[in-house]
């Protein structure tokens, strides 16, 4: 993410931007990733395959609820779709170690645990 400095009658904003190529590299990743075609994926997301196109190779800008659609649709988070952006990686590693345990019940918890502290 890019950060620049702006001044809006006197007050001092500071403004990051999203990569969008670094975006849509990691969508396109994702989406290979699950055997996914960009059919496959426009259709979950109720898109034009032209469009997850254009997203993918940065032709065009995705709204905040495409992403969260693309996100949902690819089973991971808008967090893991912009690790290479934020200025602390880590935190987004354990949003998703968090969203990975969910799906587990409570005695498969318990042997990961065990496993981690072993570690």
């Amino acid at each position: 993410m890019k950060v620049f400095a702006q001044t809006i009658q006197g007050v001092f904003y500071l403004q990051s931007t999203i990569d969008y190529k670094k975006l849509g590299l990691r969508i396109n990743k994702v989406r290979t990733s699950r055997n996914l075609t960009q059919e496959n994926l426009a259709q979950m997301v109720g898109c034009n395959p032209s469009h997850i196109s254009n997203v993918e190779n940065a032709h065009t800008k995705v709204s905040l609820i495409t992403l969260l659609t693309i996100a949902n649709a690819l089973n991971t988070t808008i967090d893991y779709l912009l690790t290479d952006q934020y200025e602390n990686p880590v935190n987004t590693l354990d949003s998703m170690i968090l969203k990975a345990l969910q799906k587990f019940d409570n005695e498969k918890k318990e042997r990961i645990l065990k496993i981690i502290e072993l570690i």
